[in-house]
């Protein structure tokens, strides 16, 4: 196992970089989509309310398997997307839609009154929500974040099968090269373990911060 650890070790480092790419972009842009549908979510407006509605339940009741495929082969027809940028939409949409949710119950935790307040004071209700209710959201909002990029970086791996360079695709093709499917896989699931072990250890830590500077500003 060692001497395959060894012969792999450059291939996966690379292939591991390729897939923290892929999982940050694809959050980056599912924390934008969740933020706009978590705010149609809690719209008055029917219609805005419906769409996000439509759009959660589809992408939810859906494999994520399916998804990329319908981004990567589905848009084929109009423009044509390498496997990182097809990989980077189709996840982020997919996370789009659990990220909605998290926005929106964050958002709806936030005591009423201080939004009341805030308008009382004369701010307008695009400047309370900014000011006084999304920084309260977002620290609310930190911990099941952090379980869904776990999530999409265990996610990315399927991109692997529209011809992805992440480090699930590079386990597939060292295990073909080598004939050891067993050590190949395991080693290369001790990789995805070490990137786990090492984002929830930063987000403990920007958890604790969080923390300490609220104590601060309470006290």
């Amino acid at each position: 196992m060692l001497e395959i650890f060894q012969t792999t070790f450059i291939g996966f480092s690379k292939a591991a970089w390729q897939t923290v790419l892929l999982t940050f972009w694809s959050l980056l842009v599912g924390t934008a989509i969740g933020l706009v549908f978590a705010f149609c979510k809690i719209s008055s407006n029917k219609l805005l309310n419906d769409l996000a509605q439509l759009y959660i339940t589809v992408i939810r009741g859906t494999p994520l398997i399916v998804q990329i495929f319908a981004i990567y082969f589905g848009l084929a027809e109009f423009i044509v997307l390498d496997s990182f940028t097809a990989g980077v939409f189709a996840l982020a949409i997919h996370a789009g839609a659990y990220i909605a949710e998290i926005f929106r119950g964050a958002i709806q935790a936030v005591d009423s009154g201080q939004m009341e307040a805030a308008r009382s004071l004369g701010m307008s209700y695009p400047l309370a929500m900014r000011r006084i209710i999304l920084p309260q959201a977002f620290r609310r909002s930190i911990p099941p974040l952090g379980n869904q990029f776990i999530i999409g970086l265990k996610d990315s791996s399927l991109v692997a099968y529209i011809g992805g360079t992440e480090l699930w695709s590079a386990g597939l093709g060292a295990a073909a090269d080598n004939f050891k499917q067993f050590e190949t896989y395991f080693i290369n699931g001790l990789y995805y373990l070490a990137l786990i072990l090492l984002f929830t250890g930063l987000l403990r830590q920007l958890e604790r911060r969080l923390q300490v500077e609220e104590g601060g500003t309470q006290g």
